[in-house]
């Protein structure tokens, strides 16, 4: 059991720093034609399905709390929809900020997992099944996230962005469209790929036994506490 839990800290710290990575560097969008698409939240879904939901919904955490900070430092018109701390002409963040930033990664890992574990037990073909979790995942995030967006911030989105309140709906639909698929499609692409490479090696949890991963995510955290509690030699 000890060697299973170290195992699980190992590859939740590893998914973990590509996150980061992906975070923080270029490499973490993909130009595709007249848009880019995001990868960050690839990470998160492989996690959930490798790992299960709880390792997963930590993986989204990481992911929402990346871009809490990118948005407060790195600040762009629309930051105080992600960052509670970003005052932009009349707009300003706020508690519901963090729901934005937070709730929609946190379900994307928890999501793909069980649909995942759903479609294998309906379709039973591997690359279809890890395709659709994937996708399913990518469109938690964009879903929940404009959806946020719109409901929350309608008004003060709309007049960051410069356009009509009337006209934000389309807007907002068009972003799901034009960003949203094509994120999902590689998202379901990558997931697909990446996981069936992974699958050989890590079994993947059932619902039962998706409960272990709660110890290794608390593990993470109880870490450093444990470091300093060493005596100095």
């Amino acid at each position: 059991m000890q060697k299973r839990k170290t195992s699980e800290l190992v590859q939740l710290a590893m998914f973990m720093a590509i996150i980061i990575l992906l975070a923080f560097t270029p490499i973490g969008y993909i130009p595709l034609g007249v848009t880019r698409a995001t990868i960050i939240h690839v990470p998160v879904i492989i996690g959930s399905i490798v790992l299960g939901p709880l390792a997963g919904a930590f993986l989204g955490a990481v992911f929402g709390i990346t871009s809490l900070i990118s948005n407060t430092i790195n600040p762009t018109v629309t930051s105080f929809v992600f960052s509670p701390f970003i005052t932009i002409g009349g707009a300003s963040g706020n508690f519901l900020s963090l729901v934005i930033c937070m709730v929609p990664r946190i379900l994307v890992g928890v999501v793909p997992y069980y649909v995942y574990q759903g479609l294998k037990k309906v379709i039973k073909n591997d690359a279809v099944d890890l395709t659709i979790a994937g996708i399913a995942g990518s469109m938690t995030n964009t879903i929940l996230v404009m959806g946020g967006i719109y409901v929350f911030f309608g008004a003060a989105y709309a007049a960051a962005r410069e356009i009509d309140l009337t006209a934000l709906f389309g807007v907002i639909m068009g972003v799901i469209g034009v960003n949203g698929v094509p994120e999902a499609i590689l998202a379901g692409i990558l997931a697909m790929a990446v996981c069936k490479v992974l699958l050989r090696y890590v079994k993947p949890k059932t619902e039962e036994e998706a409960v272990v991963s709660q110890s290794a995510v608390q593990q993470t955290a109880e870490v450093p506490e444990e470091a300093a509690e060493q005596p100095a030699k």
